[in-house]
């Protein structure tokens, strides 16, 4: 049996406000294309399929346009979505009565048996051959809340500890399901430890309400494959190549630019996992910096109208970074930049500036902390200066400044 392994879509983003509707929609034709030349049987989606909780209908039209698309040409293809952080679990849900006579199943709620209890019956999925022969099952965990995983007060990381609870109660009953020769896989989206995340990237942030820093231990070693969601950067999991995220088939933000996106493939027989591999997602519309390093702004300009102008269409045109270096504040900043631009095609995305912060001469003394009410407002105002453009305010600035102050504190007539 041939799995495929995906995740984060995030269908719905807008990248710096920039729609990415064609990105997706290249994304999910590359996939139905790749599903049926790998020949794949079953398709892993591991979370946030949507960048919102309350996606468009343009969103939700996608995916269903897709999942359409995929059983028809793969009739015999298993379908399993998982929900992330970013996804409404019951809207993710809601059109579940449509297709329980299919084999495309989604899984976004943990439901509870009479007892209270959590049923694992209802995450624990065969996953069949073309012959409809049981080859393997899966744990379709999606993204945990609270009251999903046992609660631990006593132990020093109760969270984590509870959802690694979860993990051995549903590895107990898949366990109890499977006879000999069949696999168990699970699905996750979670932050687990020693994670590689983007630099700067608030998709990817550590989720609260215990679904960080969960070790590689809380899955069973028995289990052949772990399919994990939410960390955008492909990689393996506390060394162990079969616990891995398959990263995001797009960049999300700018520090993902030199990532490779993939998804993974492998093949489940006899309880082993064998013939894992990447393949590469192409990139539709490329991510670029300028310059590469931040530099001042002449250098900056100068770079910019050296660059030559894109010849696609609209729908390719790169998103750009500019990455500018100052002394302090420029007003005109964007302007600038959008001028040197001018004809050539890119998308600007985003204007990342940093200031020049010289380092502090030997034997310079620290500023000693000052007690707030004894800071005059303009004295806060030059420190404040200061500190972010390593520069003393200039005297015009201080001028504005004390005249606004004093119309503040002049009493009314």
């Amino acid at each position: 049996m041939r799995v495929l392994h995906t995740a984060d879509w995030h269908i719905g983003q807008l990248f710096h406000e920039y729609d990415r509707t064609y990105e997706h929609q290249r994304f999910l034709d590359w996939l139905l294309v790749t599903l049926t030349t790998e020949q794949i049987d079953v398709l892993l989606v591991s979370g946030d399929v949507f960048d919102l909780s309350n996606p468009s209908a343009t969103s939700i039209k996608m995916l269903y346009c897709f999942l359409n698309r995929a059983v028809k040409k793969n009739p015999n293809l298993q379908i399993i979505i998982t929900t992330g952080n970013h996804d409404s679990a019951s809207r993710l849900e809601s059109p579940k009565p449509l297709l329980e006579s299919s084999n495309i199943h989604i899984v976004g709620l943990i439901e509870k048996d009479g007892n209270g209890n959590n049923d694992y019956s209802k995450i624990t999925l065969p996953l069949n051959d073309k012959a409809g022969h049981t080859k393997a099952w899966c744990i379709a965990a999606p993204f945990l809340r609270m009251g999903d995983y046992p609660s631990l007060p006593d132990c020093a990381n109760a969270n984590a500890e509870g959802v690694t609870a979860f993990y051995k109660a549903a590895y107990d009953y898949a366990s109890s399901r499977k006879e000999p020769g069949q696999a168990i896989i699970a699905m996750g989206h979670l932050h687990a430890q020693q994670a590689e995340v983007g630099v700067i990237d608030k998709t990817e942030r550590l989720i609260m309400g215990g679904v960080e820093c969960i070790s590689a231990a809380a899955f069973d070693n028995n289990i052949r494959y772990v399919a994990l969601g939410h960390i955008h950067k492909a990689q393996r999991i506390g060394g162990k190549e079969h616990i891995r995220y398959c990263g995001s088939p797009l960049p999300m933000s700018f520090s993902e630019t030199h990532y490779k996106h993939q998804v993974i493939v492998f093949n489940i027989g006899a309880d082993h996992l064998e013939a894992l591999k990447a393949i590469e997602i192409p990139v539709s519309v490329p991510l670029q910096r300028v310059p590469a390093e931040h530099s001042t702004l002449p250098e900056v300009l100068s770079s910019l109208q050296q660059l030559a102008a894109f010849e696609g269409d609209s729908q390719t045109a790169p998103y750009l970074e500019v990455r500018v270096l100052l002394e302090g504040p420029e007003p005109g900043l964007r302007h600038k930049v959008e001028t040197a631009l001018a004809g050539k095609k890119f998308r600007l995305a985003k204007i990342d500036v940093r200031y020049n912060r010289a380092e502090k001469q030997a034997g310079e003394s620290s500023m000693v902390a000052e007690a707030l009410q004894e800071l005059k407002p303009l004295k806060v105002v030059q420190k404040v200066y200061q500190s972010k453009y390593n520069n003393p305010i200039p005297e015009d600035l201080q001028q504005l400044f004390q005249q606004v102050a004093q119309e503040v504190n002049e009493p009314e007539a």
